[in-house]
Parts: C-alpha cells; sequence; structure tokens
C-alpha cells in the first residue's frame, strides 16, 4: 500500500447508513472507498457465528423489505441497486407483559381482539379512532419518498414532485413535525393503550411518546397497521442484508477496506480533504469525505480548531440514549414449544417507565423462520435490552477483570428470566452462551458510550442534516436525520449520497423506482 492514495468520496464506517450512501455514490458512476474500522462490514447490523450457530448482532425485526415498491427507504436503496433480498414472511409475534403472556400480530385487526379480551369494548373504540386519525399521516408520511431527499437546494426539485400528494392529505399534516405523543392525547385514554404505544415508540427510537417523532409513528402505522401486511426476515438473517449492500458497493467498483481505522479526518482551508488511517497510510478525497460515525465519534476524528468552539461544544453535548445488553445463544431445540413465536416482547413494569433499566427485553428465534441459521435440531437466540442499559453500571470497568465478569453475570439475569417465561428450561439447553454488554458495543461498534444513538426529542424539532460547518464533510447514520432505526439511517445514507449526486442523475433513480 502506498503511503497515500486517492478517491473521489471517502465514507467512514460500514453501517447501513453508510453502506447505502457508499453503494448509491458507486452506482452513479464515483470513485468510493469504504473504510471499516472491524474485520467485518455492517456496523450494528453485522452477523457473526460461533460453533455453527449464526447471530444477528443487532436488529431482528425488519418490515418493507420483502415487496416492491415499499414505503422503506431500504428496501427502495436496495431496488436502485438491483439487489434482491430473499425473505421469509411472518405476521406474529409474542408478548409477556405485567397483563399476561399473549400473541398479537401485525394488521388492521387482530390487535383489536386482544383489546376486547384485556381491556373492554371500550379499549376498541379508542383505537378504532386513533386508526382513523394516523390514516391520512400515514400517507402523508409515505407520500415524499426519504430516497427523493437531498441536502442541498436541488431538493426543491426532486421533493417537489412529491409535496402535492402529500398535502391534498389535509392540513393535520404539520402534526407530523413534532412528537408523537400529542396525537396520542386527542383520542387515547386507555392505560394499557397508551403503555403499548410507548412501547412501540421506544422500539422505534429509542425515546417514549413525549419524544419520539410523529411521522416515525406514522410511517409505522402505514406499514403495519394496514391489511394484510406481513413482517420479513431476511434469509441469512443480517448478514445477508449487509452482503446485498456490499455486493452491490463492489459490483459498482467500490473498494471496502475492512481493520482500516480512520484516526483523523483531515482538513485543509475549511474543508475535508481526506483521512488518515491507523496503519499510517492517508487517504485523499477529491470531493468528499462522509462519516456514519456517530456525532460524538466524529467530533474526535476532526483535528482541533477545524469547527468553532461554540459547534464542537453544541455537538459534543448531544444527550445519547443508553446502552445494550445482549445475550446470544445457542440451544438445543429438541422439545421445544410447538407454539413458539420468533419474536417476543418482555415487559416488567409499565409504570416503572418504558425507557427504565432493565424493563424492556427483545427476544428473537429467527431459526424458527430459518433453519440454516443453526446446526440441525439447533436454534438460535437473540435477547437483548433495546436502549436502555445505562453506560455509568459499566463505565471504569476492566474487561478482564472478575468484577467486569460479575457485573455481566447480575446484568444478564433479566434477559434470562424474560426467556424463561416461554422456554423455562433455557439454561440446561445451551451449548453456547455469549454476553455482550455496552462495553462491547463500545469496543466492536467504536461507539461512544456504547450508546444507541443520540437522544434527541422530536417536540424540539428534527434530527441535524447530513451538511457540516466543513466544505466536502457529510454525515449519515442514527445522528442525522431521520434518526435512530434500521428504515431511517438507510435514508439518512440516501440523503447524504443524494447530495454529491448530480440532479438529472437523480431524477433518472427516482423514476427507476417509479416514483
Amino acid at each position: 500500500m502506498s503511503l497515500e492514495e486517492t478517491s473521489e468520496v471517502i465514507v467512514i464506517g460500514s453501517g447501513i447508513g453508510g453502506l447505502c450512501s457508499a453503494a448509491l455514490l458507486a452506482q452513479a458512476g464515483l470513485e468510493v472507498t469504504l473504510c471499516e474500522s472491524h474485520s467485518i462490514p455492517g456496523g450494528a447490523a453485522h452477523g457473526f457465528e460461533r460453533q455453527g450457530f449464526k447471530f444477528d448482532s443487532g436488529p431482528s425485526l425488519y418490515s418493507g423489505l420483502s415487496y416492491s415498491p415499499s414505503p422503506n427507504p431500504l428496501r427502495q436503496v436496495l431496488d436502485l441497486l438491483g439487489e434482491d433480498l430473499p425473505c421469509v414472511n411472518y405476521d406474529t409475534w409474542g408478548c409477556c407483559l405485567p397483563e399476561g403472556d399473549f400473541k398479537t400480530a401485525v394488521g388492521g385487526d387482530q390487535f383489536c381482539d386482544v383489546l376486547a379480551e384485556l381491556r373492554g369494548p371500550q379499549a376498541v373504540v379508542e383505537w378504532r379512532s386513533l386508526q382513523r386519525l394516523m390514516r391520512p399521516l400515514s400517507k402523508a408520511a409515505i407520500a415524499i419518498p426519504p430516497v427523493a431527499l437531498r441536502a442541498d437546494w436541488g431538493a426543491v426539485l426532486t421533493v417537489g414532485r412529491f409535496l402535492g400528494s402529500m398535502v391534498k392529505h389535509g392540513p393535520g399534516v404539520a402534526k407530523l413535525t413534532g412528537a408523537f405523543e400529542p396525537i396520542m392525547d386527542e383520542v387515547i385514554r386507555d392505560r394499557f393503550i397508551r403503555n403499548w404505544l410507548n412501547l412501540l415508540c421506544f422500539l422505534l427510537s429509542g425515546l417514549p411518546a413525549k419524544d419520539t417523532s410523529a411521522a416515525e409513528m406514522a410511517f409505522m402505522f402505514a406499514d403495519w397497521y394496514r391489511p394484510g401486511v406481513q413482517l420479513d426476515y431476511p434469509i441469512g438473517g443480517s448478514e445477508a442484508l449487509v452482503g446485498a449492500l456490499v455486493r452491490a458497493f463492489q459490483r459498482f467498483g467500490g473498494e471496502l477496506r475492512l481493520n482500516a481505522h480512520v484516526e483523523q479526518i483531515l482538513v485543509k482551508n475549511d474543508k475535508a480533504v481526506g483521512v488518515s488511517l491507523r496503519d499510517g497510510s492517508v487517504l485523499k478525497a477529491r470531493q468528499a469525505v462522509i462519516s456514519n460515525a456517530s456525532v460524538w465519534d466524529t467530533l474526535k476524528l476532526l483535528p482541533p480548531k477545524s469547527v468553532s468552539e461554540s459547534y464542537r461544544q453544541q455537538k459534543q453535548a448531544t444527550p445519547p440514549c443508553a446502552s445494550f445488553m445482549h445475550l446470544h445463544l445457542g440451544i438445543d431445540g429438541a422439545n421445544l414449544p410447538s407454539d413458539l413465536a420468533c419474536h417476543y416482547i418482555f415487559v416488567k413494569d409499565w409504570d416503572a417507565g418504558i425507557d427504565a433499566p432493565q424493563n424492556v427485553v427483545l427476544i428473537s428465534i429467527p431459526s424458527l423462520l430459518d433453519p440454516s441459521l443453526a446446526p440441525p435440531g439447533k436454534h438460535v437466540i437473540h435477547a437483548y435490552t433495546p436502549g436502555n442499559e445505562p453506560y455509568s453500571a459499566w463505565q471504569g470497568l476492566d474487561r478482564k477483570s472478575a468484577a467486569y465478569q460479575q457485573q455481566k453475570q447480575a446484568r444478564s439475569q433479566i434477559m434470562w428470566e424474560a426467556i424463561e417465561r416461554f422456554i423455562p428450561d433455557i439454561r440446561d439447553r445451551c451449548e453456547v452462551t455469549l454476553i455482550g454488554t455496552p462495553l462491547t458495543h463500545k469496543r466492536f461498534l467504536r461507539r461512544d458510550r456504547g450508546s444507541y444513538g443520540p437522544a434527541l426529542s422530536a417536540a424540539k424539532g428534527l434530527f441535524p442534516g447530513a451538511t457540516t460547518p466543513l466544505w466536502g464533510l457529510f454525515c449519515c447514520g442514527d445522528s442525522t436525520f431521520p434518526g435512530i432505526g434500521l428504515p431511517a439511517v438507510a435514508a439518512s445514507g440516501a440523503i447524504a449520497a443524494n447530495t454529491l449526486i448530480p440532479l438529472n442523475q437523480h431524477f433518472a433513480m427516482l423514476n427507476r423506482l417509479g416514483l
């Protein structure tokens, strides 16, 4: 490797946002180098294998990926790249809540049956009222496809063709710019429904309803609570999703560099001109640098005085969501309950607050849908506390110490207890047991404080855009608009890429999607 090389665009980080951005730019004919610090691509969505068991490191609940045209920006990006993603479909998941254990499903009606049994007919009336209220908002939320957005004046033209279809859904569209709770307050009084909606908000954004974007919830209603809807699981897990984006990126001539840790973004005359790597090499960018790192980690890459102190302090003060605990299990599948669902949601105590530490656990058993993820007769389980594990409980611990091991065992108990609600003998079945902590997140994902992402309240405005004070430096990922979550980060990657793509090519992309 020469000490100095040149590319048109350098992308830092191969999370979903970075991969989407890099692949779209490569398809547009730009020379793109993607630098990934880890030995495998995918960021929080990467997959890994232990003793024949294949695990998802992060997201496991997908929708809108198995059909086109789809409102999911990740599916839109895959369509633009010409990549297929075979999926298994299902519609039901299990709930282990303070009210009891039951199964529910996506779609317009089944949740009403649950409400009727748990809460009575008035709860059904309120839920139907919310569905009616959300219907025009949901249509408005998907009227402007995220892949039409860009962070320059050209957005007036690319977005303009869709404004009419959004505005026709009425003056209530303005509600989409705020938080979801005021919409919920209009019609929902039932305590269980309010708890349920706060749970859905938390799973989408890492925040309760008072801070979650109304547009994000409207998108969810458009996708989950429509007739005939089904959820998706990519065959091969999140690794297959990452593989599809990497395959497209390389097919269009992009260069993926693994174990390529970026030490600093190079700045000259107030312009990002490249990056320096830990191995001493320098990559120059003729056009732009795009950071898929978090807002805090991107700041660490900027040289002193390259941005104003006020800007640095403002970004550094961005509040973080909490982190994660993970439990990855490879188990003996003999004589498991016959009615297991692929996914379970566990809530310990509604009154504690939906974002309280150790209060919510998500569990995925994807090998029920895709047997290739485990050896014959076995299953994989991924349980995690979704953005509610405080980093303060781990800060300062030595990962090689006995205290760290004791903390792992103690803080993982809530996940074991959640799984035992439907597999009582789970501890006796384990052949592989892996426990991940906020320090694991910080180390392997290069995440400041192991955070899920910024805790920015929708009540106070939108996530920041793709641009920065430095010419030629753009950002994507969960620190930028639209925010946290797989569809959102895919959209952020598309926005950053679109901003560097000429308008005529951007219009051609939209035409190919039939938008």
